[in-house]
Order: structure tokens, then sequence, then C-alpha cells
């Protein structure tokens, strides 16, 4: 059986982009590390076969994009949906979070993420 969770050929660009992340993904990751959000572990630029996650709950499936202006133009509109619907095929649930909301408004970021996880958890996806 092919591997599609961090493949080998992969393992460059995750580094690269975990090396390069933007403040958005570092601020981010300050909240979501070491289990803040409900006891769950999120990894950091997390593979799922041709794609690469910002952030990715394995236990609950639940993938996590920051979004910056180029995914609100209608071809990243196209791309995001092409890109979430494959993800969602393998049962995976995408949160968008736009990137200004991570500085704009933080608490309300947190509550949507830790509504999220519960609801996850409540609906029995935990893995």
């Amino acid at each position: 059986m092919k591997r599609s969770f961090n493949r080998k050929e992969k393992e460059v660009q995750r580094k690269e982009f975990r090396s390069n992340g933007t403040k958005y993904e570092a601020t981010l990751w300050l909240i979501l590390k070491n289990r803040q959000i409900d006891g769950v572990r999120f990894r950091r630029q997390f593979s799922v076969g041709e794609y690469i996650l910002d952030f990715y709950c394995p236990e609950l499936k639940l993938g996590i994009e920051l979004d910056g202006q180029g995914h609100y133009t209608i071809e990243g509109s196209l791309r995001d949906g092409s890109r979430d619907n494959r993800l969602s095929a393998r049962g995976i649930t995408v949160l968008r979070i736009e990137n200004r909301a991570i500085f704009e408004n933080q608490p309300a970021v947190i509550e949507l993420l830790k509504e999220t996880v519960r609801r996850l958890k409540a609906s029995g996806q935990s893995v």
C-alpha cells in the first residue's frame, strides 16, 4: 500500500515551509502546539497525498489552512475548492482561517478552533 501521509518526496518541501513560514503561521503555531486546544496534537506542514497542510491533527483528521490574499481571487477560490474536495474525500475536515484574523481577532479564532475540535470529538471522528 502506498504511503499517502508525510510522503518522503515531500519531506524537503515540508521542512522548507516550516523554516520559511509566515508570521501568521508562527502565531497560530504558538496557539496550537503542546496540545493547548482541547488536548489534541497538531502537526505543522503535514502532507496528505500531493498537498501540504499548514496544520494537521491526525486524531481528528482536521486540517487548518491559513489564507492570504491569493486565496481570495477566482483562481484561488477554485484551487482551494478542488483541494478541499480531495481532502474531504479522504475524510479530512479543512478549516480555513483568514491570515489577518490571527492578529485582528485572535480570541474568535481560538474559540472557532475549540468549537471545531469539540464538534469533531463529539461526532466520533477521532481515530
